[in-house]
């Protein structure tokens, strides 16, 4: 063997080596599968899994629990530094053995770290290794993962302005990135974070930068201008300044065909479409672009002229389907329909077959809903998309009276299945604005070909309301709990139809069916013996060899592993708050396989920031 190829192949072995052990990007891997070969911790000793320690992300100690906030990141592990974005203007490098501090990073402007984490570089001969991530303040920052310092060379002294070349004459437009972006080879690609309302203001499109220079590679119009493809599916000029339609969750990469799989939003205004009619590509799609380039690959709708906030948000996950003796190479997206899409990702055309059915039209003046949605054959919705009074919830007689009031609120709200528009009259809609399943990103076990999906089942109430002449916005969303209303009784963080609130499921993707489902959360305020309802969740899963599925995300504040072949809860623990985040694992130094999540609290479901804490465990 020549030294050339000796040297080749100790490059291979030390990637290889740390993808088994560490976790090197959000999802594990490109693909996205949040799977770890590691398999110490197991089905067989979980109950033995203890705290090995806990890091608290506040700098300082006496201010911890009165201004808590949001943290919703995944950590990365790499070559023996943990990496970690925080709600406290900080991005920190721990020792992953101990959650000793090694350094942590201020940002200048005062703004905070993308909440859900960032990307790491392994360098090369022209860069050091560094992690890269999004800003509050839209910043995009490379630091040396050694001293935690920007890299010079990248951009402005390490940072890159954002807004230049998307704020379409808005110079006030809201903008930033909230996830980690994706690296594809010496490329950084990122998303965006945009307004929800009103409808023009800055663009969401995707772009990609050279990590050496910070400089702008490609640029893809979320909202296809005059000549691209989709450009017909805006009515007019309707097109012009539209904001929504972004990458607001995370991405993934096929790297042998060198495609990027990004999950666009909804086009702005949420709730009121009269001003874009039309389909609204690329709103509410899987796009698949050549990651090298920014071409267009193939689109895939899930939403047509979405007016629910129905954004297709999780991470797309990459995997393959065995079917009828052949190996499809797939990919699947679920969104806040919980309607789970597997798809060919070389076309984007669906494995299992998808159907285009009616649905309610809308009777707001001016509105053109689409009249038809695309539902996937197989596998069956994972959440609830409809309503009967009779499904009203009745785990307390208070809380069945509560919501029998609620739902009778102006002459009795209205339930006509899946995809009821928010209309002229109170509607009781499911899935709700949070969606079945919000940005929570999927897992996937390749042994038992299961691939895992929390849901929630929490509804949201409202009707559409005229503004004032010259208002932004001529429709808004009101309902009687607020404009953006949810169907449970708010104090309590109960929802008001039947339980259960929270599932979790496998899906065997050889078939398309459920697998198994589990009830993934408990209600500590009922009787014991009635607990077990489920709860609402944000946040998502990790899978490993161990045969194990480990999850936070509930309302509850616990951490669960459960058996990821029959669904069996092994293991819970209570944490300081809910942990509206994604788990991740590695093995340290030490030989010890750790798990690791972080618990603030907070986000959208009530339950008000109480933590600062990242938790790590570990066998005994």
């Amino acid at each position: 063997m020549s030294r050339v190829s000796f040297l080749a192949n100790l490059v291979v072995f030390a990637a290889l080596a740390q993808t088994h052990n560490d976790w090197p990007t959000y999802g594990h891997d490109p693909a996205g599968t949040r799977y770890s070969p590691l398999a110490q911790i197991n089905a067989r000793n979980v109950t033995t899994l203890r705290r090995a320690w806990t890091f608290h992300m506040s700098p300082d100690s006496a201010a911890r629990l009165p201004v808590a906030r949001v943290g919703e990141a995944t950590p990365l592990v790499v070559n023996g530094k943990l990496f970690l974005t925080t709600p406290y203007n900080q991005v920190v490098a721990l020792e992953p053995e101990t959650g000793k501090l090694l350094w942590s990073y201020a940002l200048p402007s005062g703004g905070n770290p993308a909440v859900r984490g960032l990307e790491y570089y392994p360098g090369d001969q022209r860069s050091p290794p560094q992690i890269v991530f999004g800003t509050s303040d839209a910043k995009l920052i490379s630091l040396n993962v050694n001293t935690g310092k920007p890299v010079p060379g990248f951009g402005d002294e390490g940072l890159v302005d954002l807004k230049q070349g998307v704020l379409n004459g808005f110079p006030k437009a809201f903008y930033d990135l909230s996830s980690p972006p994706i690296m594809y080879q010496d490329l950084v690609i990122t998303g965006a974070h945009t307004q929800e309302a009103p409808s023009l203001g800055a663009a969401g499109d995707t772009r990609a930068w050279d990590i050496h220079t910070g400089k702008l590679v490609w640029q893809f119009h979320s909202v296809p201008q005059p000549g691209e493809i989709g450009h017909e599916t805006w009515e007019g000029d309707s097109w012009k300044g539209r904001s929504g339609t972004n990458v607001w969750g995370m991405m993934t990469v096929d790297v042998q065909r060198g495609l990027v799989f990004m999950p666009f939003g909804q086009s702005t205004y949420d709730y009121y479409g009269g001003d874009r009619k039309g389909a609204n590509l690329f709103g509410n799609c899987l796009v698949a672009l050549e990651a090298k380039t920014g071409k267009l690959k193939w689109y895939f709708q899930t939403v047509h002229h979405d007016v629910w906030d129905y954004d297709p948000s999780a991470p797309p996950i990459l995997f393959d389907v065995t079917r009828n003796g052949r190996t499809i190479p797939a990919i699947a997206e679920i969104g806040k329909t919980a309607l789970l899409y597997i798809l060919d990702r070389r076309t984007g055309r669906p494995v299992y077959g998808v159907e285009e059915r009616p649905v309610p039209a809308s009777d707001v003046e001016g509105e053109h809903s689409w009249p038809t949605q695309p539902f996937p054959l197989r596998p069956p919705p994972l959440g609830r998309n409809s309503f009967k009074a009779d499904e009203i919830a009745n785990v307390t007689p208070d809380h069945q009276a509560y919501c029998t009031h609620l739902l009778a609120s102006e002459g009795g709200m209205h339930n006509a299945g899946p995809f009821t528009p928010y209309g002229s009259s109170l509607s009781v809609v499911f899935p709700g604005t949070l969606g079945g399943n919000d940005w929570n990103p999927m897992s996937f076990d390749p042994h038992l070909g299961y691939l895992f999906v929390n849901t929630q089942d929490l509804g949201s109430i409202g009707k559409i309301a005229k503004n004032k002449e010259g208002s932004l916005t001529p429709y808004s969303r009101t309902s009687p709990l607020g404009g953006v209303g949810r169907f449970w009784d708010r104090d309590k963080g109960w929802p008001c139809q039947q339980p259960p609130w929270g599932r979790l499921f496998a899906i065997n993707v050889n078939t398309g069916e459920i697998a198994w489902q589990s009830v993934l959360g408990v209600t500590d305020e009922l009787p014991e013996g009635h607990q077990n309802t489920g709860r609402p969740n944000i946040g998502g899963s990790l899978a490993t060899a161990g045969g194990l599925v480990f999850i936070g995300a509930t309302t509850d504040s616990r951490f669960r592993a459960f058996e990821s072949k029959t669904g069996r809860e092994l293991w819970v623990t209570k944490l300081e708050a809910s942990a509206h985040s994604a788990p991740m694992t590695f093995q340290g130094k030490d030989g010890k396989q750790y798990v690791v999540v972080v618990a603030t609290g907070g986000g959208f479901l009530a339950d008000t920031p109480t933590s600062d804490v990242v938790a790590a465990f570990s066998l005994p």
